[in-house]
């Protein structure tokens, strides 16, 4: 596909090698080629890319840091018909990496957006740890700390899909050590280290395993874990509880599908079911005379 120099100006979102440099698209290497700017997280970092394919455009600086005071510039280079690719440092823009302002933007003023797919951590280490890809859930990068990243890793724990995440390597042991307490500590986890480069790594175990293994080996390089998805919790309630919250919101006012609805949310005990059990109980101004009673 080219880009049409005439035609009105388009963002394209470019994916880039995550590590080895080969793993790039004949279509992104034209795309790369044919625009009028690169917008790119570090110039420096992505000049070496470029460089290897021959390919000389000016570089735009566009980072977390600066995407909001970028954000017209850029809108105005799109607006007066200039074709930009939006690359980042590695994989698939968007992904973990800035750029949402910017696509939404163009959304909003009607400049195209084309996606030019290639190399990504997140789909490469499901492919190579053999946990199930087709239901999975992608948690990026944890908040290095607070009360967000707490809640974030209780509901990992909980999580009965596959859990992907990236970490840095100087977290990767608090966040193994935090999952570890949450528990089973027989629960698999993938650790997939610098994919696609010279020294790429591939360990496979348990929670306690890992623990054991990362405090006796500093983890270095960029890392991706695959986490295994928590076992199915059995949830249950005693009937005679159930029958007599469902009684209280009941005589509150609430019809038996609201009622339900609400303790199923609760509870995480299926709706139908529960409300079946309250089509059993007494009508609802029964209920309430027996109260006032």
């Amino acid at each position: 596909m080219s880009v049409d120099a005439g035609a009105a100006g388009t963002l394209y979102l470019v994916a880039t090698p995550i590590g080895n440099l080969q793993d790039i698209t004949l279509r992104a290497l034209q795309i790369l080629k044919q625009c009028d700017h690169i917008a790119c997280e570090d110039t420096r970092h992505s000049r070496k890319l470029l460089t290897h394919y021959e390919i000389h455009k000016p570089l735009l600086s566009y980072h977390t840091h600066n995407a909001h005071r970028q954000l017209t510039p850029l809108l105005d280079r799109l607006r007066a018909g200039e074709q930009i690719a939006l690359i980042t440092d590695a994989g698939m823009p968007m992904v973990c990496d800035p750029g949402t302002e910017l696509v939404k933007a163009c959304h909003a003023m009607g400049i195209p957006v084309v996606v030019v797919p290639g190399a990504s951590a997140l789909t490469a280490a499901l492919a190579a740890v053999g946990e199930p890809g087709s239901r999975f859930v992608f948690e990026g990068f944890l908040p290095a700390t607070g009360v967000e990243r707490r809640a974030r890793l209780a509901a990992i724990g909980r999580e009965e899909r596959t859990v992907v995440l990236f970490e840095p390597p100087h977290r990767v042991v608090e966040t193994l050590a935090a999952l570890l307490a949450l528990g089973p500590p027989e629960r698999a986890i993938s650790i997939c280290r610098e994919l696609t480069k010279i020294h790429e790594q591939i360990w496979q175990g348990s929670l306690r395993e890992a623990v054991e293994y990362f405090n006796q080996n500093t983890p270095r390089g960029e890392f991706t874990l695959v986490l295994a998805g928590a076992a199915p919790v059995e949830r249950t309630l005693d009937p005679e509880q159930l029958r007599s919250a469902l009684q209280l919101l009941l005589a509150e006012g609430h019809s038996r599908s609201e009622a339900s609805r609400q303790l199923a949310e609760q509870t995480g005990l299926a709706r139908r079911s529960i409300y079946q059990l309250s089509l059993g109980l007494s009508p609802v101004e029964d209920i309430e005379s027996d109260i006032g009673g």
